[in-house]
């Protein structure tokens, strides 16, 4: 690990007023970024901690919308969370091990937005939108716009992931094969259910990172049933291989997943 410098700002002012050093780098949770420090993947000048911040952490339902900032790990969100969203609630509390629940953040892995991590499905099933605060102000974009391809995000420099807002669907569940080394998601979908139809969201499969399922997406809209989806599949071009699964699999695991989901919501 190379030396860096640890800003611990005191309110999300100081944090983005920190975040204009030339070669800093925001610290949430950690879980990713300490691992690649480790390794000497990057070697940012200073480190500015968001733990602590008080008005980055929290929870608050909003009649049909829950608001989650962005500093709150997934072991509170899992609380939190609990009556008003269940779905993202048990979602939350798959995530990793104790450990992991317990440091990392919604805002961190959104903002990573790792292929396999479990958020992203949520955010984009729920279509989400997501308030990115940085030194031009805060600004408002919605999950569909906010995901760019495989750790590629519309996240603009000097600014982090200051709050998330869910609009609770009328149904949902989130379905995860774990990979059983890591816990990540060799395949992760969510079902999302609203009044004007189905939204469905997909992690760990694709080449480009998460993606809607359009054609479940429609048959759900007209019957939301496992039973619409039978004569459904995913094609295995454009889905991830490496020794854990082959694109052939994985692109089969869519639609055991997608089942199980619209079953248990």
């Amino acid at each position: 690990m190379y030396e860096f410098e640890l800003v611990k700002p005191a309110s999300l002012a100081e944090a983005i007023e920190a975040l204009k050093a030339e070669e800093a780098q925001p610290l949430g949770g950690g879980q990713t970024l300490i691992p690649t420090l480790k390794q000497r993947l990057a070697q940012p000048g200073s480190l500015v901690s968001l733990a602590g911040i008080p008005e980055l952490v929290g929870v608050e339902v909003k009649g049909k919308v829950v608001n989650i900032k962005g500093a709150t790990p997934h072991a509170r969100v899992a609380e939190l969370t609990a009556s008003a969203f269940p779905a993202l609630a048990a979602m939350a509390d798959n995530i990793g091990d104790p450990a992991v629940r317990h440091r990392g953040t919604i805002g961190g892995s959104l903002a990573n937005n790792d292929p396999a991590a479990c958020y992203p499905a949520a955010a984009l099933a729920c279509g989400a939108t997501l308030v990115l605060t940085g030194p031009e102000g805060a600004r408002e974009i919605v999950a569909d716009d906010y995901f760019q391809g495989m750790f590629a995000t519309d996240l603009g420099e000097g600014e982090i992931v200051t709050e998330i807002r869910f609009p609770i669907p009328e149904a949902s569940n989130y379905q995860k094969f774990v990979q059983p080394a890591s816990r990540f998601a060799m395949v992760g979908v969510f079902v999302a259910k609203y009044a004007d139809g189905v939204r469905v969201a997909v992690t760990g499969a694709s080449e480009e990172g998460v993606f809607r399922w359009t054609e479940a997406e429609t048959a759900l809209t007209a019957d939301f049933s496992p039973a619409a989806l039978e004569s459904l599949s995913v094609p295995a071009e454009g889905m991830m291989g490496d020794i854990h699964a082959s694109p052939e699999y994985r692109a089969h695991l869519v639609g055991v997943m997608t089942r199980r989901a619209v079953a248990a919501s």
